[in-house]
């Protein structure tokens, strides 16, 4: 397990507890570490949505899109935040792209 797992591994135990912050600053550690870690974008936006931080969840999301255009709950999540945030065009388009998946196709990128 290297320490980006562990890293993850310890902010999802912060979330199933409630301890938001905590969740998230480990979060942001492991996307600092390794750039390239999907699992890292997604759940820290979701992390971020979920405290209110809908502008920065935004980039998150668009990160975890941009790593794997094909994960259907990346661009399901990315749809979300763009609801909070009052942004209806691009949260249509994030759930197109949601829906596509859901039928079997791929998104393009």
């Amino acid at each position: 397990m290297t320490d980006c797992d562990s890293l993850f591994d310890d902010a999802n135990g912060h979330l199933a507890l409630g301890e938001l912050e905590e969740a998230i600053a480990l979060y942001r550690r492991c996307v600092w570490l390794d750039p390239e870690f999907f699992d890292g974008w997604h759940a820290l936006g979701l992390a971020l949505l979920k405290s209110g931080e809908t502008k920065e969840a935004i980039g998150c999301g668009l990160q975890a899109v941009t790593l794997q255009p094909n994960d259907l709950l990346a661009w399901t999540a990315l749809s979300q935040m763009y609801v909070r945030d009052g942004n209806i065009p691009e949260a249509e388009a994030a759930k197109g792209n949601a829906r596509i998946l859901s039928l079997g196709g791929r998104v393009a990128r």
